[in-house]
């Protein structure tokens, strides 16, 4: 007779031998699990419904990485009840990632023994139910959901690509496989003068084999427009569509947004996103679209005399998405701050903002992002050099990779050729001792 300690240990085998989110390495700071959770949200319940399962099933698991398991098990069975409302069947292989995720969270962390047992049982009989197509295959199901739980984590782009395929060769009438593969590999390929053509290519393909999606449709024009083509008018009449149907992240309208600012105008950017918001007053995501709007002409695209009124609308819109999204507003702040330094008095409050952000306990990445805008704060508002080379050097400090590093590290660099005075050694000498990533 197998003793507890056998019976435990085998018990704990079969749990690691699970496809499920909690084998997967998903490994994520705090901060950036609370902003994925953000994205998921976003999503909504009708804009991402063929994905709803999946989405529930990854909020199930966010919640149990920052310690809410009642919340996770809330999650995870509302995983499977999307599963089964959108199969139109009680049970199937889409449930294998579920009942595997229920079965960790039951042991490891409920302390539900027999509980996770019984999910181990209910993995076993769609296993023999449903068995996958060979020994060292997994089902469709999970190849699908794998790839798409990894892509918004792993940096491993081909293991993803290799996932839907599999997914898609078996099962090649699930359209939305394609089109999640398609575009998350866009997200990747893509540049300022947009997308290979092949690649374009591959999006035109999708787009015809999954006509409803709005936002693939918003995302190839924008991806044409990047490469010159003239698609204002096709964007207008899209925007249409996305105005009409419920609001989500995956509803099209941040690329329609990009589409006008690109060959239309920023302030026809503006007024989309302001009718959305009047259709829809309350929604959080369609604020932030807006900020991003307004974030363009204020600062990016630099409207050197923008009217106060604009910059008050501004400043109101960011101060709402900064409390909307507790969790994802340090670039939202910063933006915030700039803004106020185009206003006739706001730079007591820029700097104000800045100085609490400093503040902060920040991640390693995230303390990048605010020196790095910091330093060019110093440098182009406050006239001060010195203080914003000081900063650029905290950016490159510290030994992570990123664009905010990499763009620090090119002022100092030039900085260093500009002349021999002290500060330029000074700049040299940091360099020549610089530790990479």
């Amino acid at each position: 007779m197998m003793s507890a300690a056998q019976s435990q240990t085998t018990l704990v085998a079969k749990l690691q031998a699970l496809q499920c989110h909690f084998t997967w390495d998903l490994e994520f700071i705090r901060t950036k699990l609370l902003r994925l959770n953000d994205k998921l949200v976003d999503i909504g319940t009708e804009g991402g419904k063929s994905w709803l399962g999946h989405i529930y099933n990854l909020q199930g698991f966010i919640q149990y990485k920052v310690g809410s398991n009642e919340d996770a098990q809330s999650f995870f069975n509302k995983a499977a009840e999307a599963f089964s409302q959108m199969r139109n069947a009680d049970d199937g292989p889409w449930l294998v990632v579920n009942y595997g995720n229920l079965a960790w969270l039951h042991h490891h962390h409920l302390g539900d023994q027999a509980e996770s047992e019984a999910y181990l049982s209910k993995v076993d009989a769609l296993m023999k139910k449903y068995p996958p197509p060979s020994q060292d295959e997994l089902h469709a199901e999970t190849y699908a959901e794998k790839a798409w739980t990894l892509m918004k984590f792993s940096t491993d782009k081909e293991l993803v690509t290799d996932y839907f395929q599999r997914a898609i060769r078996m099962q090649p009438d699930m359209v939305e496989w394609n089109t999640s593969q398609v575009i998350g590999l866009a997200r990747v390929k893509h540049s300022d003068t947009g997308l290979p053509a092949d690649f374009l290519e591959k999006m035109r393909v999708a787009k015809e084999l999954d006509p409803e999606n709005l936002y693939l449709a918003a995302y190839y024009l924008q991806q044409r427009g990047a490469k010159g083509e003239d698609v204002k008018d096709e964007a207008r009449e899209l925007a249409k569509k996305v105005l009409r149907n419920p609001v989500s992240s995956y509803s099209g309208i941040k690329p329609i947004l990009r589409v006008y600012r690109n060959l239309a105008s920023i302030d026809e950017a503006i007024a989309l996103a302001e009718e959305a918001l009047k259709q829809h007053p309350d929604e959080r995501y369609l604020k932030r679209c807006a900020t991003l709007c307004y974030n363009w002409k204020i600062i990016l695209f630099s409207d050197s005399h923008p009217k106060q009124s604009t910059i008050d609308r501004a400043v109101s819109l960011f101060e709402d998405v900064i409390s909307l999204y507790p969790h994802s507003s340090l670039v939202k702040k910063i933006d915030l701050a700039n803004i106020h330094t185009k206003s006739n008095h706001g730079m007591a409050k820029a700097e104000q903002i800045y100085q609490d952000l400093l503040r902060k306990d920040l991640e390693p990445a995230d303390k990048q992002v605010l020196y790095n805008h910091y330093a060019k704060y110093l440098y182009f508002n406050r006239r001060d050099a010195n203080k914003s080379i000081q900063y650029h050097m905290k950016v490159a400090a510290i030994p992570q990779q990123s664009y905010y590093r990499d763009n620090s590290i090119n002022v100092l660099e030039e900085i260093k050729n500009r002349s021999r005075n002290r500060t330029c050694r000074d700049v040299e000498e940091f360099l020549k001792n610089l530790q990479e990533p």
